[in-house]
């Protein structure tokens, strides 16, 4: 009954959805007929399996199967049928699970590529063919008891971005399987020093969400050669549906991948975490090749006025989301993952290439799966685009989506400098004009009438119309890590300053309003040697050093403080904006190196009634006028004590330099 549901629902968006789309006169493809199905890819069951693709100009459609999933021969092919709005069909009786298939279409008198449909679920190696494949059979035990952790509020999350190798690579990770999926899966690992890896490692933050990177199937890891230390971030999708061949420990059964792909997520579910996959329809790897040219050619992708392929991702191609059977792919695409993965939520690689009715479409239809799921994404392009930006879910345009988050480059780069010069400061290593712009950043980008939105660094106005659009954050895998960008930008800093710039950064991203997003390794002070852009960088640039872990574990105690600090206290995370402009209050400091404000009134039903929030970013220590009273102190930048560090009476109270000061009031 709630299959059918779901069906119903979306059948229902997608017609409307594709009715108000916005009309394209010039646009060769503008004509090409629309599937409204749901079941476009392949179906099986014991008794026969449907083979049904979407080729809309093909003149033929050929169909092998194959005993593997690379080399022989064709065991036997089929012609399929043509169906109606440019679908094909065939069905292959008896049991066939487990056999692998390939695709051909003949257009314009040639013969495409053989590759496996767009929708497939299962792949051989390599991912060049699928496989026909019985999903209940790769549930592992107790999958139908599989509980997602608890989650109120999108604010409330507290996100880990992580790489599968990067967490578990390492020598010293104590992890057996490392760079799979199943190295999330162990429990009880150790570093040589004894501290916790891994798994363990992530309760002991007590993160609320780990945001995987791309771990769908890949295209720039040869999976026949695990043996040469491959190493991609995975920004280049080859089989969207199917999860990546190399993290699994046999990448040759189609089996094998989504099996212990879902171990992971049962796994991280037990220990208290829910599960973001980051997702990349923006871009294919390439287009010659990409599944989505053997089948209509062209169509996918958007173009220039001259026919050319537009390259607003930087990648070489961008994806049409705007077309019908783009937009249709996508929704059902994360409609899978979210089912049958168990999936908590989605980080879109550059958003902004996508539209916005194709973006709230995707909302609309997984929250009403799960109305606790979160959707967030980079709120950019990487190069210019022809679809018009009032049109595409860019970060000023957030406002108008639904139930979406979008990355604050304003509070990060406020925090630690601008992106496009390393060697430029922010307000954690003293820049005297990033006040404005991390007091935007507190507010999580909403409407506040203490912001002077003409002095924030990249946005005039407020963005998110409520807190739960603004992911708050200093570093990802993107760029520099946090610590080696402090490095590059402070030259003649000691390690010691370096580190209170670290701290300071990393707590105002913590106690600030929004969703929290952390980099994995960030509370090791994680160094990549300053390579920024180490997405086919060797596992020795990438992986966590987990030794670091004992050489810096003041600063991880530290980090794991401000986790339970801001999961202890809903006034750090308040849900809506008008709670927000009633409750948080600046300070006027009348210094640009200094931040104040007070969370009044038991904010968002808080148990301290008034909790003081004093961000010091001079290396010089600041003499600050704070509100009467009886404050205890319970952040002084070296540690995070709830009970107290000590008492202070109010009137006066001096901040030492790089550093942040959090006291309560009752």
């Amino acid at each position: 009954m709630k299959a059918s549901k779901t069906i119903l629902i979306f059948a229902a968006l997608f017609l409307m959805l594709t009715s108000t789309a916005p009309a394209q006169t010039t646009d060769p493809y503008a004509n090409y007929p629309v599937y409204t199905g749901t079941d476009l890819g392949v179906n099986y069951s014991p008794q026969k399996t449907a083979f049904k693709v979407w080729a809309p100009m093909a003149s033929a459609v050929k169909l092998r199967l194959y005993k593997a999933g690379n080399g022989g021969e064709a065991t036997s092919s089929f012609d399929l049928s043509t169906d109606k709005d440019g679908v094909w069909q065939v069905n292959v009786t008896g049991d066939i699970k487990n056999t692998y298939y390939t695709f051909q279409i003949m257009q314009d008198g040639k013969w495409l590529a053989e590759a496996p449909d767009i929708y497939a679920k299962a792949v051989g190696v390599n991912g060049h063919r699928g496989m026909v494949v019985d999903l209940k059979a790769t549930n592992p035990a107790g999958w139908q008891n599989d509980k997602k952790p608890k989650l109120i509020n999108p604010t409330d999350a507290i996100i880990y971005e992580l790489h599968i190798r990067d967490i578990s690579e390492d020598e010293n990770s104590g992890i057996k399987n490392k760079g799979k999926f199943l190295g999330l899966t162990e429990t009880g690992t150790k570093s040589p020093d004894g501290k916790s890896t891994g798994l363990d490692h992530l309760k002991e933050m007590g993160v609320t969400h780990v945001h995987i990177l791309p771990a769908f199937d890949f295209n720039s890891v040869d999976e026949t050669k695990p043996s040469i230390g491959q190493y991609n971030w995975g920004y280049d999708p080859q089989n969207y549906n199917v999860p990546e061949g190399s993290y699994s420990t046999n990448p040759y059964d189609g089996n094998v991948r989504i099996k212990e792909f879902k171990q992971m997520v049962q796994a991280l579910h037990k220990n208290g975490q829910r599960v973001i996959l980051d997702v990349v329809y923006n871009h294919t790897s390439d287009i010659d090749h990409a599944n989505f040219t053997q089948f209509a050619p062209g169509y996918f992708y958007r173009h220039n006025a001259d026919g050319s392929y537009s390259n607003g991702t930087g990648c070489g191609n961008e994806t049409a989301s705007e077309r019908p059977m783009m937009r249709k792919f996508m929704i059902e695409s994360v409609v899978y993952w979210a089912k049958e993965y168990h999936l908590d939520g989605f980080r879109f690689d550059l958003m902004g290439i996508h539209d916005i009715e194709t973006m709230n479409a995707i909302s609309d239809t997984l929250h009403k799966i799960d109305p606790t799921i979160i959707i967030y994404g980079e709120g950019w392009a990487a190069g210019g685009t022809p679809y018009p930006e009032d049109q595409r879910a860019v970060k000023k345009n957030v406002y108008k989506l639904h139930q979406i988050a979008a990355f604050s480059d304003d509070l990060r780069d406020g925090l630690k400098g601008g992106f496009s010069d390393v060697k430029s400061k922010g307000f954690v290593s003293g820049d005297q004009n990033s006040k404005e712009s991390i007091m935007f950043g507190i507010v999580a980008s909403t409407q506040n009438s203490q912001i002077d939105y003409s002095k924030v660094n990249y946005s005039k106005a407020p963005w998110a119309a409520e807190p739960s659009q603004a992911i708050s954050y200093v570093s990802c895998h993107d760029d520099n890590t946090l610590f080696d960008r402090l490095q590059i930008s402070n030259l003649n800093a000691s390690e010691a300053d370096l580190i209170k710039m670290d701290k300071l950064a990393n707590t105002i991203v913590l106690t600030s309003q929004g969703i929290a997003f952390l980099h994995s390794g960030a509370e090791l002070l994680r160094t990549k040697r300053d390579i920024a852009n180490s997405y086919n960088s060797p596992d020795s640039i990438n992986e966590i050093d987990w030794s670091r872990k004992t050489k810096y574990e003041a600063v991880f105690n530290y980090y794991k403080g401000l986790v339970a600090l801001r999961k202890n206290h809903p006034a750090f995370r308040m849900p809506a904006t008008q709670m927000i402009q009633e409750h948080l209050n600046f300070i006027e400091t009348n210094d640009p190196s200094v931040i104040a404000y007070q969370l009044t009134g038991n904010a968002n039903s808080d148990k301290w009634k008034t909790i003081l929030v004093l961000l010091n970013g001079s290396v010089d220590n600041k003499q600050l006028s704070i509100p009467a009273g009886n404050w205890t102190l319970v952040g002084d930048g070296n540690i995070i004590n709830e009970g107290g560090i000590n008492k202070i009476s109010g009137g006066s109270i001096t901040v030492p330099g790089t550093t942040a000061y959090i006291l309560y009031g009752n």
